[in-house]
């Protein structure tokens, strides 16, 4: 039996996704924080790839692509959600932050058990240009897009622009999964609880 009492900091780090907050340069009738928005790129990723497999015949693997999706955001534990309009200014910019990205994962897999270190490791530092991982970013833009199209539908006129401009991003992604998911899947979006029934 192990007698390790350490303590790690490594899920209560995680905890904390629920206070960081997205889209913080922009008024929002409804607030998302990163928690929930890895929760939803989580379940849409994992139906693109269910998607990919049995529309397409491909060969994604759903569950890996889930909990890619799980963990994508968790090093902004660390660094908090830089707003897109700053992260992407310029070159520069972009580069560095995609180092303060790689260093705060460092930081959040020293957090854990050395025993299980790796095993966080291959999922906090998963291959982005994989099937995986081009899913999990496709997730993460569609995830936007409703985000923009939930906003407006309540009135909000401020993600105007950020909607067309995700869903021109959304359309040069050349996956088709992600052709069937807009296709399919995004118009009901747009629906009241009713409508849906």
């Amino acid at each position: 039996m192990n007698q390790d009492n350490n303590q790690y900091s490594f899920f209560a780090f995680l905890s904390r996704m629920k206070h960081i907050y997205r889209w913080s340069l922009m008024r929002n009738v409804s607030r998302e924080n990163i928690m929930e928005h890895s929760l939803q790129v989580a379940m849409i990723a994992h139906g693109l790839a269910i998607i990919n497999n049995r529309i397409f015949n491909g060969d994604a693997n759903p569950e890996k692509t889930a909990l890619y999706a799980i963990y994508h955001d968790s090093n902004e534990t660390i660094t908090g959600d830089l707003p897109t309009p700053i992260k992407y200014f310029n070159p520069e910019i972009q580069t560095s932050y995609k180092g303060l990205e790689e260093v705060s994962k460092d930081k959040l897999v020293s957090l854990l058990p050395a025993a299980i270190q790796e095993d966080y490791k291959k999922v906090l530092f998963y291959d982005e240009n994989s099937l995986e991982g081009r899913l999990v970013k496709a997730a993460d833009k569609i995830c936007a897009y409703i985000k923009c199209v939930e906003e407006s539908k309540a009135g909000n006129g401020e993600f105007q622009k950020a909607q067309q401009s995700i869903l021109n991003k959304i359309n040069n992604i050349k996956l088709p999964e992600v052709d069937y998911f807009m296709n399919h899947f995004m118009d009901n979006f747009s629906l009241t609880l009713d409508e849906l029934n």
